[in-house]
């Protein structure tokens, strides 16, 4: 089963008429996208939009052969003249299915927001699921069928990939792709790199894909170490990095503070901000969890974890340290950083960059800022991918 992607774009596309943003600006080239629709094997048109039999012949197809236009919006949208020989737009109701005399079958698959996503099954027995702009599927049970190929908003509704996740609908060889793409997210490498995270990947305008091909998609790094200042969006990178995955473990060690209502506040913050489905656990006895087999860990942070650990181990005292305290504070990062090399879980955890700011005026503060670059180091070392942010921007320093 061939598909051709006339578009990718949200539905007013990529740049939007009339936007000055800067995601909107720089959407150029291959960057700039039109509305979302699918070309399927020539006969099946999912979605209809402006220009889009323009776009066919772009890229060297026609609409002559369609014999079905199905609509996938939460409402018809507004009104697109309909080339002439092109059937009539229409939508199949939620749970129905139309047969093709093509021998496409098409499954209308129902949302938790409005529109109609679409299980089509090519004449091979390929499966294709396509999902509108902003939705999810609803009522997704544990014998969910699995699909080859994933069109889906990836970056609006990435809780719609953590769910076709859950219930095995989409698997490790699932090719995934991101479509209705809008101006949330600048085009070009931040776009790949954001999408890579989620094992999913995006297309220019006009490509034809075969469904079911094996497709070489970066794979998801298993270890990642966020680094960052404070209010420098770090923890929102480290959350966004295992948004569309179900079933995380956010691993809080810093405890809860009682009587500290701005700490307090810190963490009710980042509950709200977590997808329902996460779990949480404060501790920072972090080697058992790395040892265990389980679901991916979001650790927040590491700088709370060696605040603990040299608590636990006299490093504040000049002569405790000097008496033994540094040499065990050593071996814990050692046992740390072992625990990391050989877990089989995928593993995001936050630590702060201190190295770069004023030099601390106490002994102790000294201490605790060089032993959190020596952390870092030691941590990042067995990390696939590391990352430094900035003013709300993620760069690459390793991967």
């Amino acid at each position: 089963m061939d598909i051709t992607l006339l578009g990718t774009g949200a539905p007013a596309g990529l740049p939007r008429p009339d936007c000055s943003c800067a995601a909107c600006a720089t959407a150029l080239g291959p960057d700039a996208r039109a509305a979302t629709a699918v070309l399927v094997d020539g006969s099946l048109l999912l979605d209809l939009t402006p220009g889009a039999a323009f776009a066919a012949a772009r890229a060297g197809h026609s609409l002559g052969g369609v014999r079905q236009v199905l609509l996938s919006h939460p409402h018809d949208g507004p009104a697109v003249e309909v080339p002439a020989g092109l059937p009539q737009p229409g939508r199949v109701p939620d749970g129905r299915e139309l047969a093709l005399l093509t021998g496409h079958r098409v499954r209308a698959v129902a949302m938790d927001a409005g529109g109609t996503g679409y299980a089509v099954t090519g004449p091979d027995g390929q499966r294709l699921l396509y999902l509108p702009p902003g939705g999810a599927p609803a009522g997704l049970g544990k014998a969910a069928e699995s699909y080859d190929m994933l069109l889906a908003d990836v970056v609006g509704r990435p809780d719609a990939l953590a769910r076709l996740r859950a219930v095995g609908s989409v698997g490790p060889t699932t090719d995934v792709l991101a479509v209705h793409l809008d101006h949330d997210v600048p085009p070009g490498a931040e776009l790949r790199r954001r999408l890579a995270a989620a094992g999913a990947r995006a297309v220019p305008d006009g490509t034809t894909l075969v469904v079911g091909v094996y497709e070489d998609v970066p794979d998801v790094p298993r270890r990642t170490l966020v680094l960052g200042g404070a209010r420098s969006g770090k923890s929102v990178e480290a959350e966004r990095r295992l948004e569309t995955f179900p079933d995380v473990l956010y691993v809080a060690t810093g405890g809860t503070r009682g009587g500290d209502t701005e700490w307090a506040a810190r963490v009710a913050a980042h509950r709200e901000r977590r997808p329902g489905s996460w779990r949480t656990t404060e501790t920072t006895d972090l080697v058992p969890l790395l040892a265990e087999d389980g679901p991916p860990l979001l650790v927040d942070c590491l700088s709370l974890w060696l605040t603990d650990v040299m608590d636990r181990v006299g490093a504040w005292d000049d002569a405790e340290w000097a008496g033994g305290g540094e040499k065990e504070l050593r071996e814990r990062v050692r046992e740390l950083a072992s625990a990391v090399r050989t877990t089989r879980r995928t593993v995001v955890a936050v630590s702060n960059e201190v190295g770069s700011g004023i030099v601390p005026a106490t002994a102790s503060g000294r201490r605790y800022r060089d032993e959190l670059g020596r952390l870092n180091a030691a941590f990042g070392a067995e990390c696939e991918q590391v990352l430094l942010v900035v003013a709300g921007q993620a760069l690459v320093l390793r991967g």
